[in-house]
């Protein structure tokens, strides 16, 4: 996976019209199919909890359906792209323990691995507006990079595989 520029206004707007979209849809949807059973599998007796629970589960699969298919709009790409990186960022956390041991060994690909998940993590910590550990980041990537520095190697950045992760699991 390889770290692009994203704008962060537009990756506002657009993760912002999906959250709002996705919203009005699932409230939309699970009335409009849970008044849909109760009228056809009710009793009129009891509580509907199951068919509006019902209504509400299958308005998560419509929308669920619905955005795995437009996934790969163009005016999706930044809100696909930011949550392909967490889901990375998420599997290399993982083996972190591991990750940290070769780190300390001056493994190569650990430090690749630390150095990108470090440089991605910041651009998902501006791209959200979470800067309360921005600091302490900046600070860690930084120590990796001089690490990197320190022992000569020549790791190029550009792109991220994540086949690498396989040595610390």
């Amino acid at each position: 996976m390889q770290l692009i520029k994203i704008d962060k206004a537009r990756y506002r707007k657009h993760l912002n019209h999906v959250i709002i979209a996705c919203i009005v849809t699932l409230a939309s949807l699970s009335l409009g199919i849970s008044t849909v059973l109760i009228h056809f599998l009710s009793t009129g007796e009891g509580s509907n909890f199951w068919l509006n629970f019902s209504g509400v589960a299958i308005a998560c699969v419509i929308i669920g359906w619905v955005l795995n298919n437009v996934k790969n709009h163009p005016y999706l790409l930044e809100v696909k792209y930011v949550w392909d990186l967490k889901q990375v960022l998420n599997l290399i956390s993982r083996y972190n323990g591991k990750i940290d041991q070769g780190v300390s060994n001056n493994e190569p690909d650990a430090l690749y691995i630390r150095r990108f998940s470090l440089a991605a993590s910041k651009q998902v910590y501006l791209l959200d507006d979470n800067t309360i550990t921005i600091v302490e980041l900046n600070a860690k990537l930084a120590t990796v990079e001089r690490q990197i520095e320190e022992l000569n190697l020549s790791i190029d950045f550009d792109d991220f595989d994540i086949k690498l992760l396989n040595a610390y699991k």
